[in-house]
């Protein structure tokens, strides 16, 4: 059942990514500063992405499903992403939209990797 739903929110969870991605991109290439409905759009993307990550590991772990080891890989390096991002996320306040326009537009290339390397193994 959640490997049904892994399946089809991975999809939301890029499209959600890539398009609070080109929203701070188009932020930080203006120079705007980005405001409270951009960090909540973040918000949810971030939540998104995470969820999916989440769903995978109960898939895996629970569910028995076999993705493939690029596809837990990939989940891997989304999550070292974030984990990356907050460790540095000093670093982004010098101008955040760009810097986390470019951090989701990251998440969501991975995502579209991890979905078309499932079942694959290395």
């Amino acid at each position: 059942m959640i490997g049904e739903v892994h399946s089809f929110w991975g999809w939301i969870a890029i499209g959600i990514s890539g398009a609070v991605g080109l929203w701070g991109l188009i932020l930080g290439l203006a120079g705007r500063e980005p405001g409270r409905p951009f960090y909540a759009g973040l918000g949810v993307a971030v939540t998104a992405m995470l969820l999916q990550v989440a769903m995978g590991v109960y898939s895996f772990a629970v569910e028995g499903i076999q993705p493939g080891t690029q596809h837990v890989f990939y989940g891997v390096v989304i999550t070292f992403t974030f984990a990356f991002a907050y460790i540095y996320r000093i670093q982004f306040r010098r101008r955040p939209a760009l810097y986390l326009g470019l951090l989701m537009l990251f998440v969501m290339g991975l995502g579209i990797r991890g979905v078309m390397t499932f079942g694959n193994s290395f």
